[in-house]
């Protein structure tokens, strides 16, 4: 599904990036490497800053300071079409944001056919395979509000790989979630990741982060606090506040 590329160099890549909201530092001089074909996840109390993080790869907030690249190509500099760059990332959210008057088939063709010039052949065409591979190919024709949160988080993913994205952003997307429902939309980022999808996701389930991700990042005080893999940073954490963090999670039983 994701743009083939051989060298080896970061997808994504931030440098000193420093965000504030209001006077209030939100990100203070994040750095961040994301490889070909990998999964990080970011973790952290609520507040830490991941979502903002995500936000500014995606240019939805405009950085203060530092730069970010995609494929080796800075994206924050001056003259830089930001439609363009976010044509090739893709986002999912909490939030749905299905259009309600849509169907589902509508609701995942209207990028494609409006933003990326795709006939309404092709973006069906993709489209349904997509459905019909996240297990929702029956519900095609169905409108949102038919649907349970976890096919409409299911049908949130698929219509952002339907532009075929080089990066894939999710954003806490299981919060909204029952925790009945959870675990479907999990299983579908598994997949991606089986499948070499490049992906960075904000995430409070500690379990799927540990078993899902390539690298794991420690956000506290919108300070990237701990980075390494996934065995680094929940079984030879480095800093103690890392180290209390993941100990309430453990005595909550989400890990």
């Amino acid at each position: 599904m994701s743009t083939t590329h051989t060298d080896g160099s970061p997808v994504l890549r931030m440098e000193s990036v420093r965000k504030t909201f209001g006077g209030s530092v939100v990100l203070r001089n994040v750095g961040l490497e994301v490889a070909p074909h990998t999964v990080t996840a970011l973790i952290g109390a609520s507040g830490s800053g991941k979502s903002t993080l995500l936000r500014c790869a995606n240019l939805l907030e405009e950085i203060d300071d530092g730069a970010i690249w995609l494929d080796g190509e800075e994206i924050t500099g001056p003259g830089v079409d930001q439609d363009a760059v976010r044509r090739r990332i893709g986002v999912v959210f909490q939030a749905y944001n299905l259009f309600p008057h849509m169907t589902v088939l509508e609701n995942i063709t209207l990028a494609p056919r409006r933003v990326h010039g795709v006939t309404r052949a092709e973006a069906e065409e993709r489209a349904v395979a997509l459905l019909e591979r996240l297990g929702l190919g029956d519900r095609a024709r169905a409108y949102p509000d038919r649907l349970s949160g976890g096919q409409q988080q299911r049908v949130a993913i698929v219509r952002a790989l339907a532009v075929r994205p080089r990066l894939l952003l999710l954003d806490e997307i299981t919060a909204a979630l029952d925790p009945e429902l959870v675990s479907e939309v999990l299983t579908v980022v598994r997949d991606l990741k089986n499948d070499g999808m490049t992906m960075v996701l904000a995430t409070h389930e500690m379990g799927f982060a540990r078993d899902v991700a390539d690298q794991v990042c420690f956000l506290d005080g919108g300070v990237v606090l701990e980075r390494g893999t996934a065995e680094q940073v929940f079984e030879d954490t480095q800093q103690e506040r890392t180290r209390r963090f993941l100990r309430r999670i453990v005595e909550a039983g989400r890990l």
